[in-house]
């Protein structure tokens, strides 16, 4: 009898053992697609560093294909990770949920992250950005700051939500008038350049280069004129205290850890998946200390409204 109870238990343990198994995928490797390359100091950096942080604190091997601009290229490249065991792929831009929404179900023992897109499949993550408080925040910044009362915006494309939410932070309370322009690209630094000239010559003193490609050539046009930036993506103090009075920053390198570990959890869903300021994934940089505490303690104090109540200032009157 103890022998045929033994027997039992030992059977529920490993049936238990197993379920748990099954139902937590485990973490092998994990890739990194960029359709340019991580010398950008801006949104591929900053996921090249999300990929870094993974390899140090899970414990993980990570490998790395870069100029992935096409669907054959990410297949290529997805089978040269399959290879080597990896079983989550990032691809760092909107391109990839299409490139992943199509290829997913080839490669069912993979689950594949895309940013700010559209996604299906089974095994298939889109982690976008809420860009428009984003964009708000660092508008009210550029209005307040604004000596002609005209700021501008050299976004790459008209879908990137933070360009909206700028133009409506920056005349919030009438502060100032928002002029946008369009690169059409997110690397074209000499278009970018012409745009900024074109906005200078309107008397635009407040500039938000929105475009990781070309941001950095923008804000030292800037400094050398004397005006003010805005930085994107990354904090941008760095280029420049007294022109960059603070930047909208979007943590990449601190999501794709947060992914990771919810992957390995089994907690990773499918879908697209909205992250803003309550995750902790956005936030405002550093501010200049030529923004006045004034205008920096209404702003912190606006950001602190948002996440209590998912309510703007022009929401709150």
């Amino acid at each position: 009898m103890m022998l045929r109870l033994m027997s039992v238990l030992l059977l529920l343990f490993f049936l238990i053992g197993c379920s748990d198994s099954s139902s937590n995928p485990s973490l092998k490797s994990v890739g990194l697609l960029v359709e340019n390359t991580i010398d950008d100091q801006g949104w591929n950096s900053k996921g090249y560093q999300g990929l870094l942080n993974i390899h140090a604190n899970l414990n993980v091997d990570v490998f790395l294909e870069e100029g992935i601009d096409n669907e054959s290229k990410a297949r290529a490249a997805i089978e040269k990770f399959v290879k080597e065991d990896v079983n989550l792929i990032f691809g760092h831009g909107h391109v990839f949920a299409s490139y992943f929404s199509e290829l997913g179900s080839d490669f069912p023992d993979v689950h594949f992250v895309s940013f700010n897109g559209d996604v299906t499949g089974d095994n298939v993550t889109s982690l976008q950005f809420d860009g428009y408080a984003m964009g708000y925040f660092g508008g009210m910044v550029a209005g307040e700051m604004s000596q002609t009362n005209k700021v501008g915006v050299i976004a790459a494309f008209p879908w990137q939500p933070e360009v909206q939410g700028f133009v409506d932070g920056a005349s919030y309370l009438d502060k100032a008038i928002a002029y946008v322009e369009y690169v059409g690209d997110w690397s074209d630094v000499d278009k970018a350049m012409h745009l900024h000239d074109k906005l200078k010559a309107k008397g635009v003193d407040v500039f938000y280069p929105a475009g990781d490609g070309y941001h950095i050539q923008v804000i030292e046009e800037i400094k050398r004129d004397g005006d003010f930036a805005i930085g994107y993506v990354g904090d941008q103090s760095d280029l420049g205290e007294a022109t960059v009075l603070t930047s909208t920053v979007q943590h990449v390198d601190s999501l794709y850890e947060l992914v990771a570990e919810r992957f390995q959890n089994g907690e990773l869903e499918a879908g697209n998946l909205s992250y803003d300021f309550k995750d902790g994934v956005i936030s405002l940089g550093a501010f200049s200390t030529v923004v006045p505490e004034t205008v920096q303690e209404q702003v912190e104090g606006a950001i602190a409204t948002y996440v209590g109540t998912d309510r703007l200032p022009h929401q709150t009157e």
